[in-house]
């Protein structure tokens, strides 16, 4: 082997997984698909919404779309699944302080009813009722009760409050939902189905919140004293 010429610079090979990603593995590309399409959907409908409306949003070439997604389908199931992950991660710090249970309840239903409440939230709801009869694979996407769930969060929560005593449930699952219903009754059903145009004010969201604290402890909690 004949030696280094000198002065040259030796070029190392990279190492496995270093440089260029891999064809539909760079997360930015991802979300910038992901908002573009958002955008398409919010403005157009989901039926109206094509996948060349979407291409120029996202200002990608029609090849880089196809590679990350097959269809306007798939991309609304990614999209779906890309704000349950992030309301996930916020209903988990929501009840992950030192506080009380009333103070982390509020928290959580709180965060809880903004996000549903929301009009990004809404209007998804509203597109997977109207396409439920030819996708109802996007519903199950939609509410899925899996570990990554919101479901799951609260009920994690709540069984660890009943080892440390603060509260009796026989059926912690049941409870769960039940908060998560009181969390935005009154508001939650009129927003879906448009008496509730515009945003719902914070105090709104603040009364019912503390409302189903107080009605969840008065039945679940201990009595203390």
């Amino acid at each position: 082997m004949s030696s280094p010429v000198p002065g040259a610079v030796t070029v190392c090979a990279e190492p496995a997984g270093v440089g260029r990603r891999a064809a539909g593995e760079d997360p930015r590309k991802r979300d910038q698909i992901l908002e573009g399409a958002k955008r398409v959907f919010m403005k157009a409908g989901f039926d109206a919404a094509t996948m060349n409306d979407i291409t120029r949003e996202a200002q990608v070439s029609k090849g880089t779309i196809y590679v990350y997604f097959n269809n306007k389908e798939d991309l609304f199931a990614a999209l779906i699944e890309r704000e349950r992950s992030r309301l996930v991660a916020s209903m988990r710090s929501a009840l992950s302080g030192d506080g009380s249970i009333e103070e982390n309840l509020t928290s959580f239903g709180t965060a809880l009813a903004t996000h549903v409440l929301s009009p990004g939230t809404i209007y998804a709801m509203r597109t997977v009722i109207g396409v439920i009869e030819r996708m109802p694979q996007l519903a199950n996407r939609f509410f899925t009760t899996g570990p990554d769930s919101v479901r799951s969060v609260i009920e994690t929560y709540l069984a660890s409050q009943v080892e440390a005593g603060h509260v009796e449930l026989d059926d912690v699952p049941l409870a769960a939902i039940q908060f998560m219903e009181l969390s935005t009754a009154g508001l939650f059903k009129p927003r879906l189905f448009g008496k509730l145009d515009k945003a719902v004010p914070r105090e709104e969201i603040d009364r019912t919140v503390a409302s189903a604290v107080r009605m969840f402890l008065a039945t679940y909690g201990k009595q203390r004293g």
